[in-house]
């Protein structure tokens, strides 16, 4: 086979496919539980629907790009703690999120709902995700509609595709669901995901999330997304959203490891963060159990941190 192979550090990996729509979701319940306990203390962790439905925000396409590519610091409206008014200029809380991603190989018809159980008709594979999140852009834009340029201007992707079927080995019961789910919701088969997360910056360890206690399913994801009819194309990305656990050492973002910077984490070398810095670089690789013992692994998505560029710079001109 020799002949044949190429050695990984002297090719050019790019995108694996085109991306057609890009939707993320927030299907940890942990994680979501720690950032309702962080900006709503004294009140239920969760919204009234999390427990209802897979919520979700409509991504941009656009700006979904391979593992290496650099990350610039965005820039955008920020509200100071204290001020009256908001600001412009880059964003001071950069952060991370370690997520798990399916690509759709087979598109449905506009009209046409997709069931949870024909997940394997219209999924081809599964990715490794980072949406890159400026909390401070996103706290002062989301009401009443959502992120928007705070997590629109990168999404860093894997540049492997792991096949459905490659994971039937890794496939587990999802956590119990409590209430029950709507009819639609209901999948007969489990598709829990045995996933083994790490994360690093700057060659350091921070967490190791596993995405088996991920509350809302692929399946389940899938058939939320089309229920009103939405078709899907081939090259649509769904994300899962931040991948966390219950213990400190098992969170996807430091929104929740720092407690939105209140805390800062101090790294092996003995470097604090509170949110990223320029010039950081962020590595999120993950691993699954294979057939007769054998591991699958799912290569890694990396992006560093670039300065936010100059507002003179040709680059923000129109036609540059």
């Amino acid at each position: 086979m020799e002949p044949h192979l190429e050695r990984q550090a002297e090719v050019e990996l790019l995108l694996p496919f085109e991306v057609a729509d890009y939707v993320d979701f927030y299907s940890s319940r942990d994680h979501a539980s720690t950032v309702g306990q962080i900006f709503r203390p004294g009140s239920p962790p969760l919204p009234r629907n999390w427990l209802h439905l897979p919520a979700g925000y409509h991504g941009r396409a656009g700006s979904v790009v391979v593992s290496g590519t650099p990350v610039t610091r965005p820039r955008g409206q920020l509200l100071p703690a204290g001020a009256a008014a908001p600001v412009f200029g880059p964003t001071r809380r950069l952060d991370f999120e370690a997520e798990v991603g399916f690509v759709i190989g087979v598109g449905s018809p506009l009209g046409a709902a997709v069931a949870a159980g024909e997940f394997t008709q219209h999924a081809f594979g599964f990715v490794l995700v980072n949406d890159w999140s400026a909390r401070d852009i996103q706290s002062w834009e989301t009401q009443p509609l959502g992120p928007f340029l705070g997590k629109s201007f990168a999404t860093s992707l894997s540049p492997w595709v792991v096949p459905v079927a490659a994971l039937e080995a890794a496939r587990v019961a999802p956590p119990r669901q409590d209430p029950p789910p709507q009819p639609y919701l209901r999948c007969e088969q489990p598709w829990g995901l045995d996933l083994s997360l790490q994360i690093m910056l700057n060659d350091q360890i921070l967490a190791r999330p596993a995405f088996r206690g991920m509350y809302w399913t692929p399946p389940q994801q899938l058939a939320h997304a089309t229920v009103n009819g939405a078709p899907l194309r081939t090259g649509d990305l769904f994300a899962s959203g931040t991948v966390s656990g219950p213990g400190p050492d098992e969170r996807g973002c430091l929104l929740e490891m720092t407690w939105d910077g209140t805390r800062p984490v101090m790294l092996p070398d003995g470097t604090t963060r509170a949110y990223l810095e320029d010039g950081d670089v962020v590595r999120i690789t993950a691993t699954a159990p294979g057939p007769d013992g054998t591991t699958i692994g799912f290569g890694s998505v990396e992006g560093r941190v670039a300065p936010a560029q100059p507002m003179d710079d040709p680059g923000h001109r129109q036609g540059a």
